[in-house]
C-alpha cells in the first residue's frame, strides 16, 4: 500500500514562512502529478500548487509568489514551502499523488495499477 506523510506544519505568526514535506513510501514504479490541497474549517478542499512529473507547476492565484513547490523524484518527496504568510491561510493541508504502484515485474515487463493517493493532513496555523 502506498502511503503519503507530510509534516513541517505548525504555529506561524503573520509573515513568516513554513516548509511543508510530503513523504511517499510503498511499492511505487512512478509517481505522475503531486500538490498540495488546503482545507480551512467550514470551507471546501481547494488546490493550493501541484507540479508534474517534469516538473510544470500551477499555484492557486491567491497565493502566488508566496510559495514554490518543489519535487525530488529519487526520493518520491514533494515539498511546499510559504512564505509571508497570512492568517486566512491556516488550514490542514493535504499531500496528494497520483501513483503508479507496482503490482508485479521481471526483467521484461512491468505491470502497475494507477491510484491516488492523499496523506492524512499537517495543520498549518497562522496567528499573532
Amino acid at each position: 500500500q502506498v502511503q503519503l506523510v507530510e509534516s513541517g506544519g505548525g504555529f506561524v505568526q503573520p509573515g513568516g514562512s513554513l516548509r511543508l514535506s510530503c513523504a511517499s513510501s510503498g511499492p511505487i514504479f512512478n509517481i505522475h502529478n503531486m500538490g498540495w490541497y488546503r482545507q480551512a474549517l467550514g470551507k471546501q478542499r481547494e488546490l493550493v500548487a501541484s507540479i508534474t512529473s517534469s516538473g510544470i507547476t500551477d499555484y492557486a492565484e491567491s497565493m502566488k509568489g508566496r510559495l514554490t513547490i518543489s519535487r525530488d523524484n529519487d526520493k518520491n518527496t514533494v515539498y511546499l514551502q510559504m512564505h509571508r504568510l497570512k492568517p486566512e491561510d491556516t488550514a490542514v493541508y493535504y499531500c496528494d499523488a497520483d501513483v503508479a504502484e507496482l503490482i508485479a515485474s521481471d526483467s521484461d515487463s512491468v505491470e502497475d495499477k494507477d491510484v491516488e493517493v492523499w496523506g492524512q493532513g499537517t495543520l498549518v496555523t497562522v496567528s499573532s
